[in-house]
């Protein structure tokens, strides 16, 4: 992925020792945060700002990082000495491994995911800090739990909650016997538990915009309650005398809100543009940009929205894998990804409003019907040319089509 810091002052060089990375700071508007240790890696903090925490009813931003510091030497026990078989996935950062924490006092085993720096990837070192500085200070049911980190000589390493379910892209457009499609209450409580994760992130004292909301960043627990993952090219948001910052243009082809693409300013609201799209791949099972369909429907945003305001034309394009589906409930949430859809960011809805009006429709006692999907349905060309997903949990690579990066911005 690619990560962009406009506001910071960043050593952009890997770090070659412990010593050497402990002058390395990043600030990010009024949050900074340095990490220190010991040449031996026997003992390191993380410190933050003046700012104090801040409370949601239902999460809470620290003032501070408040992560567990794991010896390199703990994580090589966990994961096996970082053997193969140990491996969920690769990305830009590197490795990850599913690890296994014993609890002595306890005799409990907590499985983990350790993600493990590429020595010779220097966007994988930005995104450690960046997920130290992010999510290493907030609280929240639905966002994935960063436990710790490791940092020993060259070795910078992140410690995660192990996501049993894997990701929302995989069981979306995975395929194999371990995919099995995701019914209507299921997506609808994804859907739910995302949006709540946004609106916590929004709501913050300092509105934290996380700007690469996508199928690939839902992870998915064993009960698949949906948590936000990868705070990479997350960026603090305006001061309440703005209505955006202004920033490198980066992010995901087909999720980008349009403003942003175009003009480098990005608004909370631009993360309501994206969740819109997320909404709609939920609807038709049909991935953000695939350029395998026909010409002027590559961008799934760009030419689904006549078909979400017509409910005729919206029974065309429903998952044709979605055997059954409340129709009312489908054809709601088509209208809510329609407003998110907006051009202009301000006539979109906060993602509270979302939350609500999500809510609202889960509660409603209409009855699922069964419904086939039509045979003219452009769900026959939406998957041509694409590889097979792995099932992997969690914190997996990105695929080639929803990968991060700066995107051009149009003349």
């Amino acid at each position: 992925m690619g990560i962009c810091f406009s506001s910071a002052s960043v050593d952009q060089s890997p770090p070659q020792s412990t010593t050497q990375f402990s002058s390395v700071a990043t600030s990010e508007a009024t949050t900074r945060s340095t990490m220190t240790s010991s040449s031996g890696g026997s003992s390191s903090t993380v410190s933050g700002g003046s700012c104090g925490g801040s409370f949601t009813p239902a999460g809470q931003m620290l003032a501070q990082p408040n992560l567990r510091v794991f010896s390199l030497a703990e994580l090589k026990a966990a994961t096996r000495n970082f053997r193969s078989d140990s491996v969920l996935g690769e990305g830009g950062f590197g490795k990850v491994y599913k690890g296994w924490l014993d609890d002595r006092a306890t005799g409990k085993t907590t499985i983990i995911a350790v993600k493990k720096l590429n020595s010779e990837s220097m966007q994988g070192f930005q995104e450690w800090q960046s997920e130290v500085n992010f999510l290493g200070r907030l609280s929240h049911p639905n966002l994935v739990k960063l436990l710790g980190y490791g940092l020993e000589d060259t070795e910078l390493l992140l410690v995660y909650e192990f996501m049993a379910k894997g990701s929302l892209e995989n069981h979306l457009f995975g395929r194999g016997a371990s995919v099995q499609p995701l019914p209507w209450d299921i997506r609808l409580k994804i859907l739910i538990g995302a949006a709540r994760g946004l609106a916590f992130l929004h709501a913050s004292d300092r509105k934290v915009i996380y700007r690469d909301f996508k199928a690939s960043n839902i992870l998915l627990d064993g009960s698949y309650h949906a948590k936000i993952s990868d705070f990479g090219l997350a960026k603090n948001g305006p001061t309440a005398s703005r209505s955006h910052v202004t920033t490198q243009v980066m992010g995901t082809y087909g999720y980008a809100a349009p403003e942003y693409v175009a003009t480098g300013h990005l608004y909370v609201k631009s993360d309501v543009y994206c969740y819109g799209v997320v909404l709609v791949e939920m609807l038709t099972g049909l991935r953000a940009l695939d350029t395998n369909r026909p010409s002027g429907q590559h961008s799934l945003g760009d030419w689904i929205k006549p078909h979400l305001s017509d409910r005729r034309k919206l029974k065309s394009i429903i998952d044709a894998r979605l055997e059954g589906y409340p129709s009312k409930s489908v054809h709601h949430v088509a209208q809510l990804a329609l407003n998110c859809l907006e051009t202009e960011p301000k006539n979109r809805p906060s993602m509270q409003e979302i939350v609500e009006r999500l809510e609202k429709i889960g509660s409603s006692s209409e009855r699922p019907r069964e419904h086939r999907a039509q045979s003219g349905s452009p769900h026959a060309v939406s998957r041509r040319g694409h590889q097979p997903l792995q099932y992997r949990s969690p914190l997996h690579p990105k695929p080639e089509a929803t990968e991060s990066y700066p995107l051009p911005q149009r003349s």
